[in-house]
């Protein structure tokens, strides 16, 4: 790497994301030797800022990064928390299913090349696929923290929600209006019909009333 290049990548507003990275993969070794964590960083850098993102994009990665750090406690691996994050998403075409299944490949390919012990790796890729459902079973606290801090939008502002919910809109612009409208309508009906969507405590208690008003209030305006 030539110094402009390092330069320009230390400038880079990704800067930031690429030191979570290390500090959780160098956690996440138990202080084994491997490979220069940030080549592994660019790679998810640039799959989470493919230009079919709209809304599942780097500020996505760190907006559940954030809710993971606040859900941290309850989880008895937050590092492999953390790990499940940057992959949860690392596949994404809105035009293919199994998106999660592939996210969750390249994990249990990835991880263990960093340096990441295997049990690690499979916890990694189980939370993985856990977001196909979001529906972790009882006392699966790692999934639990995972879930949740995924699910953090729906409890967004008014505002937020309605960014989010158009962002969505616009990756799946090939969908025709009635066909997206009746997909989004399953989606959001399967995750009401929840018995919660939040199980953390923190989640239950400052997220759950709100996200539920969300997602009745976008079920009503899909329906008219």
């Amino acid at each position: 790497m030539d110094d402009d290049t390092a330069q320009a990548r230390r400038r880079s507003p990704d800067d930031a994301l690429r030191r979570r990275w290390r500090d959780c993969l160098v956690r996440a070794r138990g202080g084994a030797e491997g490979p220069d964590p940030l080549p592994y960083a660019d790679n998810l850098l640039a799959r989470w800022a493919e230009p079919q993102r709209k809304y599942h994009s780097t500020a996505h990665l760190t907006a559940v990064l954030d809710r993971v750090d606040t859900l941290a406690a309850h989880a008895p691996d937050a590092d492999a928390v953390r790990l499940a994050a940057w992959f949860h998403d690392a596949v994404y075409r809105p035009d293919r299913s199994g998106n999660e299944e592939r996210s969750a490949v390249l994990a249990e390919r990835a991880l263990p090349e960093a340096g990441v012990p295997a049990a690690t790796a499979a916890e990694v890729a189980r939370l993985v696929r856990l977001t196909v459902t979001h529906d972790p079973a009882a006392g699966d606290r790692n999934g639990e923290a995972l879930c949740d801090a995924d699910l953090a939008i729906l409890a967004s502002s008014p505002k937020d929600y309605a960014q989010y919910a158009a962002q969505v809109r616009e990756e799946y612009g090939f969908v025709p209006d009635d066909a997206f409208r009746e997909g989004r309508a399953a989606v959001l009906r399967q995750l009401l019909e929840l018995p919660r969507l939040f199980r953390t405590p923190h989640g239950a208690a400052e997220w759950e009333s709100a996200a539920r008003h969300n997602l009745r209030t976008e079920l009503a305006l899909l329906a008219r």
